[in-house]
């Protein structure tokens, strides 16, 4: 049999290929601690492991992880990581660090197909869904390049690529890392976020983590200007998606919401969104948006975005500005892409619109 990557075998599937090598299951549940808890994937110390069933294990898995080939910190203690997925193809992915938390932002495909017009990714058309051993790796190499004590405690689904165009390998990621027997990682500290693919969003309940959409805009108009996918499924739909998830989970929706200077940042945007989401419990994130080359767009200044935020919270929106990461190395939201050439690994802040 062809050798299979470990990194992307759930534990059931796991399970699976030892009993075709008339293995016992509880086999699986060993190799997942070795792995993922231990950090040991040399056969020959997995001690509790016969010698002859050591002997075997190299002829059935590998341990492919992506390369890190840049690893870049910015001032705010953001770090973002470049890594080689074969074949002449990178995605980024982002350490996230708060006074709480430690967030791993993970990327899904390699580009994007959806087009969304701030998005720097965006302009990267998709070359290829990534696979679960992929996206498992970012997770693997980010857990091994941290020191101290410090511990990744959060994931996002907001890196490269739409989530829910790839929902199998992204769902089987959030197994994997899930496993008691592996990082016994909550499911509630994991976040997919989509641009709008309505018919997906059961899935997101199905698999009992939390959904973030990026609504970015308070009319079809807009919408359809900034994100193309509303051409598709319209904000309506869209909401009585995001109704529907909340009803069945009993979760709250995350509504995020690009502020785009002379485009979406207007008090009538403000009082508009407040009656989009209502009847929907959410919160909402407020993210002035991100600069990179060739946008089109602008971020708003400081005054409009205050106006922004205070006329929302004025009437009774859980709102939240979201403090903006990473901006000075292309990590901030919006900002990642592939490595090509000509792309710039820092932005001049002190020049750059704040």
């Amino acid at each position: 049999m062809e050798k299979v990557n470990f990194f992307g075998q759930s534990l059931e599937d796991l399970k699976e290929i030892l009993k075709k090598y008339g293995k016992e299951k509880f086999r699986a549940q060993q190799l997942f601690q070795w792995v993922y808890q231990r950090g040991v994937t040399d056969f020959e110390q997995m001690t509790d492991l016969s010698k002859t069933f050591r002997a075997e294990l190299p002829n059935i898995f590998t341990f492919d992880l992506p390369l890190i080939v840049q690893d870049l910190i910015s001032t705010d203690g953001t770090r973002k990581f470049l890594f080689d997925v074969g074949g002449g193809k990178t995605v980024e992915a982002v350490l996230i660090p708060s006074e709480d938390r430690l967030t791993l932002c993970v990327s899904s495909e390699v580009g994007c197909n959806m087009g969304c017009r701030f998005c720097f990714t965006g302009k990267q058309k998709m070359q290829r869904r990534m696979t679960a051993a992929e996206i498992v790796g970012q997770f693997v190499q980010a857990d091994k390049a941290i020191k101290g004590d410090q511990r990744i405690t959060n994931v996002v689904f907001m890196g490269m690529g739409e989530p829910l165009d790839n929902p199998e390998a992204v769902f089987k990621m959030v197994e994997v890392i899930h496993s008691p027997w592996g990082f016994n990682f909550s499911r509630r500290r994991v976040t997919v976020s989509t641009s709008g693919l309505v018919d997906m969003i059961p899935l997101v309940a199905k698999n009992k983590v939390r959904l973030a959409v990026s609504l970015n805009a308070t009319t079809n108009e807009v919408r359809d200007f900034v994100m193309p996918i509303n051409k598709k499924w319209n904000m309506d739909q869209l909401l009585a998606a995001c109704k529907d998830y909340t009803e069945e989970t009993g979760d709250k929706v995350t509504f995020e919401y690009v502020l785009l200077k002379g485009v979406t940042d207007s008090i009538e945007d403000a009082r508009r969104l407040k009656k989009v989401v209502r009847g929907i419990p959410c919160k909402i994130n407020i993210i002035p948006f991100n600069e990179h080359p060739d946008s089109g767009f602008e971020r708003p200044d400081e005054d409009t975005i205050v106006a922004f935020h205070h006329e929302l919270m004025d009437i009774g929106v859980h709102v939240l500005r979201r403090k903006t990461m990473g901006r000075d190395i292309y990590a901030a939201c919006g900002q990642l892409r592939s490595k090509f050439e000509g792309h710039p690994e820092k932005l001049d802040l002190q020049s750059a619109m704040t």
